[in-house]
Formats: C-alpha cells, sequence, structure tokens
C-alpha cells in the first residue's frame, strides 16, 4: 500500500490572465485529495479503480501518468487505485491538479527512483532535460536518463518539482495544449505561489516552466510567496454548478481571436496580481482584498462570472476585505477573504452556497504511507 494527498489551490490573483504569460497567485488550502494504491492480481491484468475495472479513456489524468511512470511489461504488477476527495470537481480548487499530482507521489514511492554521483538516473525534472509533455514510446521508459544508481524507496523517492511538472503536462494534454503551471506548482509545494513572466524582485524564485500552446510558446517564472501571520482567513463560497477549466479556457481563447484588443483587459489582470503579491509581500492583507476585488470585476467583464456566483460574492462582500470568484469560473467557486469567518460562511450558506473555510497557504504534497515498497524493480530491459 501506498498512500499521496495533496491540497488544493484557490487563485487570488490572475486566472485566466495566466495562460497568456501575465503572472498569477494562488495559495494551498487545507482540503485535499487522498489516492492509495495497492498491487492488484498477477501483471497483464486489468487495472481496478474503486474496485472496478480502470478505464481509460474516462480517467485521462490518471492514464497520463500511468503511461509515463508505470512501464507496463511483464515485471510490473497491475494496481488498485482507490481515491478520496474533499474537493468538488471543475469548481475552480485544483481538484484535478490535487489528483495528478497526489498520483504521482504514489507512483513514484511505489516504484522508487534511482540516483547516482551525478544525480538521478530516472525521473523528469526541469533541470535533467527529460521530456513528460510528449506520451513516451511505445516499448521506451519515460523519464529514463542512464542505467545504474542506487534506489532510493517510498517517500525518499518524491521530489515536489517532478510531480509538479508531471501534472502540468497532463493538465496540458487534457486542456488542448491550454494550461499553466499555477495550479500544479501550488498543490505540488504548498503556499502561496507566483507565477510570471519574469523574475519578480524580492521573491524565492523556484523554476522556469515553457509550454508550447496554440497561441505560441509561454514562458513562466515560479516563485514562492511568503504568507502573513494574520488573523485571515479564506472562505471558499461553491456555487454546486460546475464548469471544466478547459471549456472556459477555450472560451476565452475564442473572444480574445475574435476581439484582440481585449488582450489589454488580460494585461491589466496582470497587473493586479503583481499589486496583490506586493500586498501580500509586506502583509497588508486590505490591500490584498481590494486586488481581489478589482481582478473580478474584470473577470466578469470577460465573461466568466455567473448568476450564481455574483450572488455568493455580493452576499460575502460586507463581510470580508475581498471578494471574487476563483479558478476558471462559469459557476464553481468564489473566494472571500476575511477576518469575520462564521459570519462570511453563514452569509454564503444563506445566500445557497455551500461554505468550506480554509487558512492560507498549507502544506503541499506528501506520502502519507509507503508500506512494503518498491512494488517492483525496474531492470534495464524496463528502461
Amino acid at each position: 500500500m501506498v498512500v499521496a494527498s495533496a491540497p488544493g489551490k484557490c487563485i487570488l490573483f490572475g486566472e485566466h490572465a495566466v495562460v497568456y504569460g501575465e503572472p498569477a497567485v494562488a495559495v494551498a488550502i487545507d482540503q485535499r485529495v487522498t489516492i492509495s494504491i495497492k498491487t492488484h492480481q498477477k501483471p497483464g491484468a486489468t487495472w481496478k479503480l474503486e474496485g472496478v475495472p480502470f478505464i481509460a479513456e474516462k480517467h485521462p489524468h490518471l492514464e497520463g501518468l500511468r503511461k509515463r511512470l508505470w512501464h507496463l511489461s511483464e515485471q510490473t504488477p497491475s494496481l488498485d487505485i482507490a481515491i478520496n476527495s474533499k474537493l468538488p470537481s471543475a469548481a475552480g480548487l485544483g481538484s484535478s491538479a490535487a489528483l495528478s499530482v497526489a498520483f504521482s507521489a504514489a507512483l513514484r514511492a511505489a516504484r522508487g527512483r534511482r540516483v547516482d554521483e551525478k544525480g538521478w538516473c530516472e525521473g523528469f525534472s526541469s533541470e535533467l532535460k527529460t521530456d513528460p509533455y510528449n506520451e513516451p514510446r511505445r516499448g521506451h521508459e519515460a523519464g529514463f536518463i542512464r542505467n545504474g544508481g542506487r534506489r532510493l524507496l517510498g517517500k525518499d523517492a518524491i521530489d515536489e518539482d517532478e510531480c509538479a511538472i508531471l501534472a502540468h503536462a497532463i493538465e496540458a494534454e487534457v486542456q488542448k495544449g491550454r494550461a499553466s503551471p499555477i495550479d500544479s506548482s501550488t498543490v505540488s509545494h504548498g503556499g502561496c505561489t507566483l507565477l510570471s513572466d519574469d523574475f519578480e524582485k524580492g521573491l524565492d524564485w523556484r523554476y522556469s516552466r515553457q509550454l508550447s500552446t496554440p497561441e505560441g510558446k509561454r514562458n513562466w517564472e515560479v516563485h514562492d510567496v511568503p504568507v502573513p501571520q494574520d488573523d485571515v482567513w479564506l472562505v471558499i463560497g461553491n456555487t454546486g454548478k460546475y464548469s471544466p477549466t478547459g471549456k472556459m479556457v477555450e472560451r476565452v481563447a475564442s473572444m480574445l481571436a475574435a476581439e484582440p484588443e481585449r488582450m489589454n483587459e488580460i494585461i491589466t489582470i496582470g497587473s493586479i496580481a503583481r499589486r496583490g503579491a506586493d500586498a501580500l509581500k509586506k502583509g497588508n492583507m486590505e490591500a490584498v482584498g481590494i486586488c481581489m476585488t478589482e481582478n473580478h470585476l474584470l473577470l466578469r467583464g470577460l465573461g466568466v462570472s455567473s448568476p450564481e456566483l455574483e450572488n455568493l460574492v455580493k452576499a460575502a462582500a460586507n463581510y470580508s476585505l475581498g471578494v471574487k470568484l476563483t479558478g476558471s469560473g462559469g459557476g464553481g467557486c468564489m473566494i472571500a477573504l476575511t477576518r469575520e469567518p462564521k459570519q462570511t460562511a453563514e452569509a454564503i450558506e444563506l445566500a445557497g452556497g455551500r461554505s468550506i473555510v480554509t487558512s492560507l497557504g498549507t502544506s503541499g504534497v506528501r506520502i502519507d504511507d509507503d508500506e512494503n515498497v518498491p512494488f517492483w524493480t525496474p531492470g534495464v530491459a524496463d528502461s
């Protein structure tokens, strides 16, 4: 048995604009996705998900990671997968990224990782030039670098960067080539993350990400943002109406193609994200709230809000420092930054939403159990 978990996330500023290289800021939240895997019958048997046969076409995130991390051969056992999620899907809370990050960690813990004096012998990392964005060729082990080395097992084999880059690759694959690494980086590393098209002064830089999209090549610099020690909370309001991220991202792309002058709104959202990040760094939560509200007004202008979201935003506004939709929109969730979480949550509930109270910037991906690893030991034939 291996059990891994990863948190959800809320975007404070910059959704949609981040797909076009503008900055965005997101925080990890307390609610998590937990995934467990255990061996199931003999190699070559049908994998199972929640006790029933796994159908790859219905679960593209899991299938994409299986292809990259679990070389199917006579040496590799079949697995039984179980998922326990505290995050609603298609609600803007990063449920798919959390699932991908947790599953990538579970598979890596179950198989281990070989290392030698030069570093990794297998695995995905931007510094090692392995390519997670393209599906591996048949019969080839994805992420293979060289033979040899000793094997790290269980939680010792986990690398947050690898989990983040794999999740981003899968998100891009599922979303037709349009995906920023904001979700994958935030849920993998935890805390608070800023993505930008440039290096931001005063913040700790993590790594770079690149992606070829239908609109051209995108480059992002990923930074860590310190979370102020302040008695503030995020209250999430769930409309109960869901809209897939890919659909909303494609809608905005079509609008910008038809009305290119509206790219100015995307650029303005990026400016707000920079101001919001600076306010976070300084611990000025009132200014953070103002930026959140300004961001919401622009997102509403882009047409990605909904009557249900507007209803909850209005209900929470009187008790909050700032309110906005979070994620791709069209439904899903809004968030309120507040020092009065109880009153804010009650206002959202009275308006017909479901409320969740969370702290800002919880821990990232982790292995909760790594019993009897590795499940299999890849040899030269598997590489």
